[in-house]
């Protein structure tokens, strides 16, 4: 079947790393299960098909090394972390920590390179990845539960194939993207723009290009007006070749982690608002699901959903291509 004939159906390419599951002890805060959810609620409310969940290749260690030094790699791919380093990214090292760190990054890879596919075939174009928005890890080392910064790995792949030249990191997740920040810190192809709490993790910030930071309790009308007034700014001055978009679920009012407090139908109103932004401006999006621990999973679940529902309802064209 063609892509034009595809596309009449609004198809949206989800790449899914669920399978892939890292073993935790007994009572790890990490909601692991939330991705397995994400993709049987999906398919259960017909938001996604079968067909449009696709397995994506594990990030080449090459891939890896555009952004994470030869040391660091070699000591997660080997096992030789020490308990320090564990301790930080907050996983016990194992071979499927590995796997899934890999996926994990491969997947936004994917998602960007689909994206910009569906850019050239049809005007713009919109992926996912179900997981992703590994933010915190550094160029030498992981933390807060990210060994791979899956960002900065999917820039740099898309910048070494030609195919951007830059790239807008949209991290709207409520902890500072501070790896992604610290690796693009000079680097003026690479516009780092994050929303987060100020008195959040992590405590020592690093600075974004553009960083907001919002008071505890802050809720929708607060982060919805930093949205509207930035994001316009930076595709019309900074004109980047791909958004990507770390559509955190965790400024949710009753996230363990979070202390905002956004509503459902406000963090839906954000997505609305940057992916509208972006399909008005025709710059691809990548969209990762990033941080998301409400006390009761349903709720990161729920949030996680109407995103995805949102981009597989923008992945339908405006009018045919030719």
């Amino acid at each position: 079947m063609s892509r034009e004939v595809e596309a009449e159906h609004g198809d949206v390419r989800a790449f899914y790393t669920d399978h892939f599951v890292l073993p935790l002890p007994a009572g790890h805060r990490f909601p692991m299960n939330k991705y397995a959810r994400l993709r049987e609620r999906c398919l259960a409310e017909g938001v996604l098909r079968p067909e449009d969940l696709l397995e994506p290749a594990a990030a080449a260690w090459e891939e890896l090394a555009l952004v994470h030094g030869a040391q660091y790699l070699e000591r997660v791919r080997t096992g030789t972390l020490d308990a320090a380093e564990q301790r930080r990214i907050g996983f016990p090292w194992s071979l499927e920590m590995v796997e899934r760190s890999r996926r994990s990054a491969g997947a936004t890879i994917c998602a960007a390179r689909a994206a910009l596919d569906d850019t050239g075939a049809r005007g713009w174009g919109i992926a996912l990845n179900l997981a992703g928005g590994t933010h915190h890890a550094h160029a030498d080392h992981g933390e807060g539960f990210c060994v791979f910064n899956d960002a900065a790995v999917a820039t740099r792949v898309l910048q070494r194939e030609g195919r951007v030249e830059r790239v807008a990191i949209i991290d709207l997740d409520v902890h500072q993207g501070n790896g992604t920040a610290a690796i693009f810190v000079a680097d003026p192809t690479v516009h780092t723009f994050s929303v987060h709490g100020a008195r959040n993790f992590p405590f020592r910030k690093t600075r974004s290009t553009l960083d907001v930071e919002l008071a505890d309790g802050a809720g929708d009308e607060v982060l919805l007006a930093a949205v509207e007034t930035y994001v316009p700014q930076i595709l019309a001055e900074f004109r980047p070749d791909l958004v990507l978009y770390l559509a955190g679920a965790d400024p949710y009012h009753d996230d363990r982690f979070g202390r905002l407090g956004m509503s459902k139908s406000g963090l839906r109103e954000r997505d609305h608002l940057v992916l509208g932004l972006c399909r008005d401006a025709g710059v691809p999006v990548a969209v990762a699901m990033a941080g998301g621990y409400a006390r009761d999973t349903e709720d990161t679940v729920d949030i996680h959903v109407e995103t995805v529902r949102l981009v597989a309802a923008l992945s339908r064209p405006r009018h045919k291509s030719h």
